[in-house]
């Protein structure tokens, strides 16, 4: 049970302590930043946010900007994730990289790739404006731009979680499915599509969640015209200082996040009767027999194309705005989001190196990444040993507490630590940063660690002790070099994600402590000079390195099993 203390009390103090206090800010009734704190609970802020018709527009726009996400991810990602899940095993790896690629980059960068595509002088502009729906200005700073880049954004947590019950669900079905006679089309609403139904009320959830909470890409696509409840958190808590009323906005979008998952849950549990105790009652409905058969038939006569199609579409969405950003760094144009090419040059690289800006936030936040990777792994490694080789009573609840950081909104996360740093400020900015980046990579680490102590062979241990080994020992020379791989693995990836981290890390840098991120986040909303595209392509090219080099430990595929 001491194994899971270490983790447990890292995120009592840096993960529980801070959503507590949001819960608590949320209840004051004074939104006086000098206010005292009062522990005698006031819906104030909750009734001058509900009383506020732009606080109404906003959260229901954003609700509305979270569905559309969501349905736009499940429509494109259903395609990708069949494709990666029937990919011959020797090819799986190589594809599994469209999609851990945009998703270990910052989430700055690839919104940058969607800035170019929608510029007055980018792609879409072009092929539209043949068809009279061209814009002047291009599609920046609209509503389907900031979904746009959401959906591109958020896309990989839906492929991933789809991918997860496609490959688990029993081949036999559809092959008998098929030698019945049934039409793919019908195999797919038959046997696939109910199969993988767990994996989408996994996907739907996290993406509406993270779609309905984000405000970095809608800054950047939306250009202050387009407002989301995030940036309002935002605005609220660090321009206005009212953290009162950035608490309960967060908290009312937790609520409306957690109602989602409620309905998808109940929604999934009727469809998936099979999956249920005995005597669930299913969801039944059932089309007119001459519509479903015309529906048949149209599926079968266009779903090959349509799936087709919407593969590609997927694909490009993920690459296609990365490659923008690398080309961009490279031309010669005065304003980065100046989409045609005109010369090519390296003057950007030059100046990214001659910053010494640049220079000082790139050294931050690899400090501050690799020491969040090393305290992440040291927290991780004996919950691992804790999760698989323990057994202690409240084992499933602590397990279940090490997960949550990734199902709550990083930004109420960030209301909350960025009030506790104002209370105890001897804690340096650096050191609340490492606290917040272990809350946001430890559970991947933990997840990926368990996975690799599950696969230990037990019986070199015992061949070690019996030839009298001591128990540390034992764990330096056989258990250790045994994890070597996957706590190689784990630390890239944590590495990369706290490397890439903008929504938590925005509320708590200081002037004189700013990551790289940040600073290409605060460029793009401003003055957006082309050398962030030089940083942003720098960023790019190493994230695709160390996926190689993670691949040479862990095939990509078997990566994300962990």
């Amino acid at each position: 049970m001491a194994l899971a203390v270490p983790a447990t009390l890292w995120l009592l103090v840096a993960f529980a302590a801070p959503m507590a206090i949001v819960l608590l800010l949320a209840v004051q009734e004074s939104p006086d930043p000098f206010a005292p704190i009062s522990l005698m609970p006031s819906l104030a802020q909750f009734a001058t946010i509900l009383g506020d018709s732009y606080y109404i527009e906003t959260i229901a726009s954003t609700i509305l900007l979270g569905l559309g996400v969501t349905l736009a991810a499940a429509t494109l990602g259903y395609p990708l994730a069949l494709w990666l899940a029937r990919l011959p095993a020797q090819w799986r790896p190589y594809a599994f990289a469209i999609v851990l690629i945009p998703l270990l980059t910052n989430v700055v960068v690839r919104s940058l790739g969607i800035v170019l595509l929608l510029a007055p002088d980018g792609l879409v502009n072009g092929l539209l404006s043949p068809l009279g729906l061209g814009r002047p200005q291009g599609w920046l700073f609209t509503h389907f731009a900031v979904g746009l880049a959401l959906t591109q954004v958020f896309l990989p947590f839906m492929v991933l979680a789809l991918y997860d019950s496609l490959v688990q669900a029993d081949k036999r079905l559809d092959e008998a499915a098929a030698s019945l006679g049934a039409s793919r089309i019908r195999r797919f609403f038959a046997v696939t599509l109910p199969l993988s139904l767990p994996g989408l009320r996994a996907g739907l959830t996290i993406v509406f969640l993270l779609a309905s909470t984000a405000y970095v890409s809608a800054t950047i696509l939306g250009g202050k015209k387009v407002w989301v409840a995030g940036m309002i958190v935002w605005q609220e808590a660090l321009t206005n200082l009212n953290a009162p009323t950035a608490a309960a906005m967060a908290v009312i979008m937790l609520v409306w996040g957690i109602a989602f998952a409620v309905l998808a849950e109940r929604v999934v549990r009727a469809l998936t009767p099979w999956l249920q105790k005995a005597g669930a009652k299913p969801l039944a409905f059932e089309l007119p027999p001459e519509l479903a058969r015309k529906l048949v038939a149209l599926g079968d006569a266009a779903g090959g194309i349509v799936a087709r199609v919407l593969l590609g579409l997927a694909i490009f969405l993920l690459i296609f705005p990365l490659t923008l950003v690398v080309v961009q760094s490279f031309n010669d144009v005065p304003q980065a989001s100046v989409a045609g090419f005109r010369a090519f040059t390296f003057k950007w690289y030059a100046a990214a190196f001659d910053a010494s800006t640049y220079l000082r936030d790139a050294r931050n936040s690899l400090e501050l990444a690799l020491i969040s990777m090393l305290i992440a792994l040291a927290l991780a490694l004996p919950a691992a040993f804790a999760l698989v080789r323990a057994e202690f009573p409240g084992k499933s609840t602590v397990a279940a507490f090490w997960m949550l950081p990734l199902a709550l909104p990083h930004v109420a996360i960030a209301v909350g630590m960025l009030r506790l740093l104002q209370w105890f400020i001897a804690i340096p900015p650096f050191w609340g940063l490492v606290m917040v980046h272990v809350v946001v990579i430890l559970p991947f680490c933990i997840s990926m660690l368990r996975t690799s102590v599950l696969q230990l062979d037990r019986s070199l241990e015992e061949a070690a002790s019996s030839l009298g080994a001591t128990r540390g020992l034992v764990f330096v020379t056989t258990i250790l070099p045994n994890l070597a791989p996957g706590l190689a693995v784990a630390g890239i990836l944590a590495f990369l994600i706290s490397f890439g981290e903008v929504t938590v890390t925005s509320f708590l840098t200081t002037a004189r402590m700013q990551t790289l991120p940040v600073r290409i986040y605060a460029e793009a909303s401003f003055s957006l000079e082309p050398t962030v595209h030089a940083i942003s392509a720098l960023t790019i090219v190493g994230t695709v390195a160390l996926l190689a080099i993670v691949n040479r430990f862990v095939k990509l595929d078997r990566v994300w099993a962990r």
